[in-house]
């Protein structure tokens, strides 16, 4: 009997700046654990006129989390933090009640033409801590539990797995963990696993129960404890899941929440400028008008992000 529950294709979205690729939500499989938002972006080539250039704009009821490939961003935040991310390191930002940021081409880049290449990824919040205190981690490569097995690669980006911790501070059991091989392997790794678990193909094959696999799918499994698979050689996947929520989560625009009244609330708050101002950066993206079905259809999904009107 087969463990994969369903195919997830990468379809195209319109962010404003960029089109990427949007992995979650989807229309038959909203969230995988905790995991609620992945967009692939790039890999797109960065030069004048075409920059990145996210202005100031809110998020509540989630932490972001950007990991890069290749190419550079300049996050800046409500909080007074400013810092380049980079590829390998892990950017987390955790909204709580209510925090903004930008997301730009840093200044050093912009004479120079190259590449963005990377991920991200919104982790919903549990209801208990959907209107905490913001905060900001920044973790560079170094930092990040890596190790080798077999000829294989693993990095664990957040989470826990295999006796193996990464200093990024997740509020719920979950885990996200880079894998890269070499040479043609077998990885098993049901035993490690709980709750949901789903698995992106960046490069490279997948081979699963007599299937074949390749880049821009992801593989939502049935059974996380069930979770094997072979990888051909200069195959690269991402592994993410955890235990998921008892409640159901709404998204409008960039806000993710348990109650609609909560996104309510929030909208409004933008609109009037009553969120907090990010250092630096004087920059608004106005929101998108209301989404008339918000609530009535979809339970865990209100609105698509950003202005992107994308079915998904």
């Amino acid at each position: 009997m087969s463990n994969i529950a369903i195919v997830i294709e990468e379809r195209a979205a319109d962010i404003g700046n960029f089109l990427v690729g949007r992995l979650l939500p989807f229309r038959q499989k909203r969230m995988v654990g905790p995991f609620i938002f992945i967009d692939h972006m790039g890999p797109d080539n960065i030069a004048e006129p075409h920059f990145m250039d996210i202005a100031p704009h809110p998020h509540i009821g989630l932490s972001t989390l950007t990991y890069l490939f290749e190419g550079s961003i300049m996050h800046r935040d409500s909080l007074g933090n400013a810092v380049e991310i980079k590829p390998g390191a892990v950017n987390w930002m955790t909204a709580g009640k209510g925090v903004t940021h930008s997301e730009r081409t840093p200044e050093q880049l912009r004479s120079t033409p190259h590449d963005l290449h990377g991920l991200q990824i919104w982790v919903a919040l549990p209801k208990e801590l959907e209107k905490m205190e913001p905060n900001f981690v920044h973790i560079e490569e170094p930092q990040l539990p890596h190790w080798t097995e077999d000829g294989v690669s693993y990095c664990l980006i957040a989470g826990e797995i295999k006796n193996h911790r990464s200093e990024v501070p997740v509020y719920s059991p979950l885990y996200l963990i880079e894998i890269k091989a070499e040479q043609d392997a077998t990885i098993k790794l049901g035993d490690y696993l709980y709750g949901e678990s789903g698995l992106y193909i960046l490069h490279g094959t997948v081979h699963a129960e007599g299937q074949e696999f390749g880049p821009k799918q992801i593989l939502v499994a049935k059974d996380a404890k069930l979770c094997e698979f072979e990888m051909r050689a200069g195959t690269s996947v991402y592994i993410f899941g955890g235990e998921p929520f008892p409640e159901q989560r709404y998204i409008d625009w960039n806000f993710v929440a348990s109650d609609i009244e909560t996104l309510k609330i929030a909208r409004e708050k933008w609109e009037n400028h009553e969120f907090p101002k990010v250092p630096g950066d004087d920059g608004y993206i106005p929101i998108p008008p209301v989404n008339p079905t918000l609530g009535q259809k979809k339970k865990s999904i209100a609105m698509p992000y950003t202005n992107n009107n994308v079915d998904v």
